[in-house]
């Protein structure tokens, strides 16, 4: 199996030239389009450590991943805390060398990271992808390991799908239909902490207001077995990355019945069988501890 780039990429030095005599840190210093990478290194003391002999492994988010983050300048990265910062890159570093040729062809390889947390690897067609971010060059080779470069910053979770749920206030009245279908005879906020893998297609409060649920009040008043029966419609047993979707794809979900996806040429979506139009995924790939999260625009109606 090999890597495969998804996009024609500039060169690693300026110049052109080799990079297996320079460290990693160095490959990233000398190239201006890791710039924000080299500052968020030097920002958390990591630099030395991608400078010293050694066998490591590192994911590297060139420019515009950093920028898709949050971070599209050099006065984000120095805003950031520094040991969230910190956390953050040591999720992208493994602590042995794997070249292109040692990764498995398969889906959500789990791999432990420098953070001691794990990236999921995925291999499909000659295409990778680690936490759904496309590895877009492989193989940088240095004298102290390998670089990939992939097109997202990759971060770490911080808590399970309910945590994830709770702690956004875009996603208060997601969270209230979960609480109060609790109240039924499913369990579905324990359901939601539990080991997973699961993934969640989850709506905004815009998309809860657009089904008719636009107060807490409205939810609660609302059977909670009725609510369990869609929550579970936005329920995948499995962990599913953005890039593990299938144009066209029926998705079985925990409810019995399956979602289709849409893949257009910006943004993804997947439609429920009552829904008149599919709904955008318009945040995709949050990691949880339990699985994954995709935020969507519109309510799925089985």
């Amino acid at each position: 199996f090999i890597f495969q780039s998804c996009e024609k990429y500039k060169d690693y030095l300026p110049h052109g030239g080799a990079t297996k005599n320079l460290s990693i840190a160095a490959i990233v210093s000398k190239n201006p389009d890791f710039s924000l990478l080299k500052l968020a290194l030097q920002q958390t003391g990591l630099t030395e450590a991608l400078n010293k002999p050694g066998a490591l492994t590192v994911f590297a988010p060139d420019n515009s991943a950093f920028a898709a983050a949050g971070f599209p300048d050099e006065t984000a990265v120095k805003n950031a805390p520094v040991d969230i910062l910190k956390g953050i890159l040591l999720y992208h570093v493994l602590g042995s060398k794997i070249t292109a040729a040692q990764v498995p062809v398969g889906s959500n390889t789990p791999v432990k990271t420098l953070s001691e947390q794990d990236i999921y690897v995925t291999s499909k067609s000659g295409k990778v992808s680690v936490n759904g971010a496309a590895v877009i060059k492989a193989d940088i080779m240095a004298s102290n390991g390998v670089i990939h470069v992939i097109n997202k910053v990759l971060i770490p979770p911080t808590g399970n799908i309910v945590d994830l749920v709770a702690g956004n206030p875009d996603f208060s009245l997601l969270l209230a239909a979960v609480l109060r279908a609790s109240e039924g005879s499913t369990n579905v906020a324990g359901l939601l902490s539990g080991s997973g893998p699961l993934t969640v297609f989850a709506p905004t409060n815009m998309a809860f207001s657009k089904a008719g649920l636009s107060t807490i009040e409205s939810i609660n008043a609302a059977n909670p077995d009725d609510l369990t029966a869609i929550l579970a419609y936005h329920v995948v047993a499995a962990r599913v990355f953005s890039t593990d979707l299938v144009n066209n794809a029926k998705v079985p979900t925990v409810n019995g019945e399956k979602i289709t996806v849409k893949l257009g040429n910006k943004k993804a979506a997947v439609e429920g069988k009552s829904n008149t139009s599919p709904s955008l995924i318009t945040a995709a790939d949050l990691v949880t501890t339990n699985g994954v999260v995709h935020v969507i625009d519109q309510v799925l109606l089985p």
